[in-house]
């Protein structure tokens, strides 16, 4: 796809090079490389659960894996996931530059609420298990079919249709949890060509033949499998316990899941009776003045739940109550007055009663304390209709059916009524638990739940899950703080069954006895070979479907997994887990997870859980983690804040490059602004950098000479040929030029081996900037021919007196145009990762392949131009002057003073001359600028004025600054300490012609 010169572009650039990647297949895994398997005596592959019985000393180093965070697919995509996974995006494209065989693939993350949400919204149904499946059910029966709806309009607003086939409950369609599913599966597949779409327009060089879906038949599999294995070895169980129940999702929540929200709240002050078991009397308390002890609470509605009063145990004013009994208020119960660590003096009146269950706290004073159960709450957050044992019936009755908001004013009613409230309810705000996802308060109810070991309740195996976190190189380091804060505040292992529709079903069956009545110790598991399956639809092994919930027969699981369970299993999707054990061998343990820092507690920890589990090590080998993107008021970016940006609109606007310079301004773990004025200055370097390229590759200025020492046609040059020139000299300023690009080619990879992008997008910039501006302009006239009349000036009476110059000065011309080719096509690679449209269109006017499988350029590049000129002597711009390396020994800059601005400058007189030069060129233009006259106005006589080390290296320059500045008569002048406050400064006294 050679492209001539004049046909460099920007409009349409994304759709142009989009087709001709695909085409190419420029992002291909090719797998290509040969692995080695470890056999034993019988030829057998080893089979094990620790990665260190494989070899795989060879099967790692030419693949760069990375474990691309699914998207969940459940509306449209922001500047948020532009933001980080352009980022990730920057190294995959270093890293194949580099000769890595890049594994990167995508992943949607397309089952869980988020989807059943959105399906319930843009279609108006609702799930219902007990309504039968109607296999002749479509979309098309209902209002707004999907082959008709706009991508990414939310139809909330549309009224449903309703079926004749799907029972209806007012203006939403109850259908059957197979139908429901089949709509979700409609509807992700719809947005999720829609995100690959996006995806592409953005740039990333995904390799789109590796994507998968979190839904999918294998990733099920993967996922059934895991818990299969979760449960062999005792890792997975099933108890009966309290757990976080969000009342509208009808669902358990997980700790990871959890977020707290201010909310409004009230103390009340309530009396209980403090009651001395043994005589049956009341007895007054400590200070054996009064028979009362003061509660403070915000839940007076779960008085019927009480089990305890706790307070701290060096609280003076309980110490002589613990082991004694109170009576609660209203309902008259005993309860203990027990001493408790965790109870807080400070809040409220220092003791709490315990109820089953008001919060986390209540659930741990619960089983530390050995305390018993008293539910009050059902799944739908209500009253439920029988009171607790100990519950008098007629008192708990005004509680029935209520739920906890109604019931708290009811009971704060009812103590007034009884005496028993003191004073007025103190308003306060407090947190208060939420699923992440939901818009109720969480509940806890008791219910029966699957559970992954996570170190939570097991202090050996949470160690060697912090041990995992410090063996993970993370990026930035302080990421790892999370991490380790996290693992050691669990107090819970995982909880991942879910009661919901579209997700991973649990694989299980259960017996049920001649009663019917399930046994939930001994669950009959599917063979291996048989996953993935539906235990509602399929039977188990010795059964028939008559036998499904019959006595002596069989249920299923009723359960899917938590979104999170198959989420943390992408290495295991992606790099096909047994399935494909020379793919696994490959790509496993994946070089890079690149993620948000918001979700470490779950995406990370969660694999590095099931990692640890199932190899014994961890997943990858880096994390790096970003920050977030926020709004102009520099709050945080959500869907749920209703301040989110699109990125679609951004790139018909400035471009897809613009868009990812904006992105990859943000460091490692920093949040960042979305700036429109970041993203114009993405769209002005790309537009420079495409006038450069034209300019630089324009045929009047192409080195013709020195290749493989014959001449050659300008258009013959093509790509690393370039390679191969081998000019006799080069100038001293263009020496200093390379010198320069090659320090910047050690930095910037540098920083991109530390995984810091945005260091090496900021180098880069800040050379281009100074290339473009001050050593385009110093060689422009040369790299021409020194065809302009001020070039021909001072210098033409000379070159007249000896013609034996001339060759010299052909020197010259050829030294610029290959120092400005040599310039570009480094700026070019340096550029690829951060903004590979632009950079590929000017890099195919010289080349039939892709910059993007091009080779990183490295500092030995260049060694042919810098290192062996600077040892012998060669012509500077000044008459008799001759240039060599050690005419400086002794000379080398001040490191204190040298260009302390310039993060690549480097202590070497021949780094100077470029630095000097552009110094130089900078206060001419200055000088114009503020006598207010164009910059092509020619100086009649400019005097620099520097240190006698300065003088002599710009002299080997002087013609470019003579031909830049446009200068008649251009003189050096070694000042004194007087006229210089820095021993680098130079001033300049100009005397302009039109003066």
């Amino acid at each position: 796809m050679e492209k001539q010169i004049a046909d460099l572009s920007l409009d349409g650039i994304e759709a142009r090079l989009i087709q001709y990647w695909e085409k190419q297949d420029t992002y291909k895994f090719e797998a290509k490389h040969q692995f080695k398997t470890t056999e034993n005596s019988g030829g057998q592959k080893k089979q094990g659960n620790s990665l260190k019985e494989q070899d795989d000393s060879s099967a790692r180093d030419n693949v760069f894996s990375i474990d691309t965070p699914p998207p969940t697919v459940s509306g449209s995509l922001h500047v948020g996931h532009v933001f980080s996974y352009t980022h990730a995006d920057t190294i995959a494209r270093y890293k194949r530059m580099c000769g890595f065989d890049v594994f990167y693939p995508m992943g949607w993350d397309d089952n869980g609420l988020p989807t059943e949400r959105r399906v319930q919204n843009y279609f108006g149904v609702s799930c219902n298990p007990e309504i039968p499946y109607d296999p002749n059910f479509s979309p098309e029966q209902l209002e707004g079919e999907t082959k008709n709806q706009p991508e990414n309009k939310n139809p909330d607003n549309k009224s449903p249709k309703k079926s004749n086939k799907a029972k209806s409950s007012g203006s939403i369609t109850s259908i059957s949890r197979r139908n429901f599913i089949e709509l979700c599966l409609t509807l992700t597949e719809k947005d999720e060509q829609a995100f690959e779409e996006m995806w592409k327009n953005l740039g990333l060089s995904v390799d789109w033949t590796l994507t998968y879906t979190t839904i999918g038949e294998e990733s099920q599999r993967i996922s059934q499998l895991a818990f299969l294995k979760n449960l062999k070895r005792g890792e997975a169980y099933m108890t009966e316990a309290p757990c976080l129940w969000d009342v509208n999702f009808q669902t358990a929540v997980a700790q990871a899941e959890l977020e707290d929200r201010e909310r409004p709240g009230s103390y009340h002050s309530i009396d209980f009776e403090i009651f001395d078991a043994a005589d049956n009397n009341a007895v007054a308390d400590s200070s054996n003045t009064n028979t009362k002890l003061q509660i403070d609470t915000t839940r007076p509605e779960l008085l019927p739940a009480c089990v305890a009063v706790v307070a701290h145990p060096d609280d003076k004013r309980y110490k002589n109550l613990f082991g004694k009994t109170a009576k609660t208020a209203y309902f008259k119960v005993e309860v203990p007055i027990l001493a408790h660590k965790s109870a807080d003096p400070e809040k409220g009146s220092g003791a709490a009663m315990v109820c089953t269950f008001g919060d986390m706290t209540d659930v741990m004073w619960w089983r530390e304390l050995n305390l018993p159960v008293r539910n009050v709450l059902d799944k739908n957050g209500r009253f439920l209709p029988e009171p607790p044992e100990e519950i008098a019936k007629a008192k708990y009755e005004p509680l029935i059916g209520l739920n906890a908001k109604q019931a708290r004013k009811k009971m704060a009613d009812l103590l007034e009524e009884s005496g028993e409230l003191k004073g007025e309810p103190r308003e306060i705000t407090h947190p208060v638990k939420f699923f992440e996802k939901g818009d109720s308060p969480l509940e806890i109810i008791t219910t029966r739940q699957w559970y992954i070991k996570n170190g939570g309740r097991d202090q050996e195996l949470k160690h060697e899950l912090l041990k995992r976190g410090a063996e993970l190189d993370w990026v930035p380091e302080l990421m790892n703080v999370r991490y380790e804060n996290w693992v050691e505040g669990l107090n819970g292992d995982w909880l991942i069954s879910r009661q919901r529709f579209f997700g991973v079903p649990i694989p299980l069956w259960y017996r049920l006895d001649e009663n019917g009545m399930p046994d939930y110790t001994h669950p009959i598991t599917p063979e291996e070979n048989e996953l993935p399956v539906d235990p509602a639809s399929a039977t188990p092994n010795g059964y028939e479907e008559s036998q499904r919930g019959q006595p002596n027969g069989f249920i299923e699981d009723p359960d899917v997994m938590d979104t999170w369970a198959t989420s943390s299993l992408t290495p295991f999707i992606a790099c096909g887990w047994e399935k494909d054990d020379d793919l696994f061998q490959k790509t496993f343990p994946m070089d890079l997870r690149p993620q948000a820092h918001e979700i470490i507690r779950t995406w990370l920890f969660s694999t590095v859980v099931r990692s640890h589990l199932e190899t014994e090590s961890l997943p990858w080998k880096h994390a790096t983690i970003s920050g977030w993107v926020l709004d102009p008021d520099r709050k945080k970016m959500s869907k749920s804040k209703g301040n989110v940006v699109t990125p679609l609109e951004w790139i018909e606007k400035y471009g897809a490059d613009a868009l990812r310079y904006w992105a990859c301004r943000g460091r490692p773990g920093t949040d960042t602004a979305f700036e429109e004025k970041q993203i114009k200055t993405g769209r002005r370097l790309a537009v420079k950098l495409l006038n450069v390229g034209k300019f630089v590759l324009n045929e009047n200025l192409a080195p013709n000479k020195y290749i493989e020492g014959e001449e050659i046609k300008s258009k013959e040059i093509k790509g690393n040929q370039l390679e191969n020139l081998k000019p006799e000299i080069l100038t001293p300023l263009d020496i200093s030029m390379l010198k320069k690009l090659s320090a910047l080619i050690a930095a910037s990879t540098e920083a991109f081996e530390k995984y810091d992008y945005a260091r090496s997008l900021e180098l880069t910039e800040n050379f281009f900037w100074q290339f473009t501006d001050d050593y385009i302009e110093l060689v422009k006239d040369r790299a021409y021919g020194g065809k302009d009349e001020t070039h021909n000036g001072e210098q033409r009476e000379q070159r007249e007196q000896d013609e034996q110059r001339e060759q010299s000065e052909q020197d010259e011309i050829q030294s610029a145009r290959i120092t400005l080719r040599l310039c570009l096509e480094t700026l070019l690679k340096l550029f690829a990762p951060f903004i590979p449209f632009t950079t590929e269109e000017v890099w195919l006017c010289f080349n039939e392949l892709s910059i993007h499988n091009s080779s990183w350029p490295k500092e030995d590049d260049l060694s042919n131009f810098i290192d062996e000129q600077t040892t012998h002597k060669s012509k500077g711009q000044n008459p008799d002057e001759n240039f060599a390396l050690e005419n400086f020994e002794g000379e080398n800059s001040n490191p204190e003073t040298d260009s302390v601005s310039d993060p690549i400058s480097v202590s070497d007189p021949i780094f100077e001359i470029f630095e000097l030069a552009s110094q130089a060129i900078s206060k001419i233009r200055k000088e114009k600028s503020e006598a207010k006259v164009s910059l092509g106005t020619k100086v009649a006589h400019c005097e620099i004025i520097t240190s006698a080390k300065n003088l002599e290296l710009l002299k080997l320059a002087k013609g470019d600054i003579q031909s830049a500045g446009r200068i008649d008569k251009l003189v050096f002048t070694e000042g004194d300490t007087d006229e210089l406050s820095e021993p680098n400064e130079l001033n300049i006294k100009t005397q302009l012609e039109s003066a």
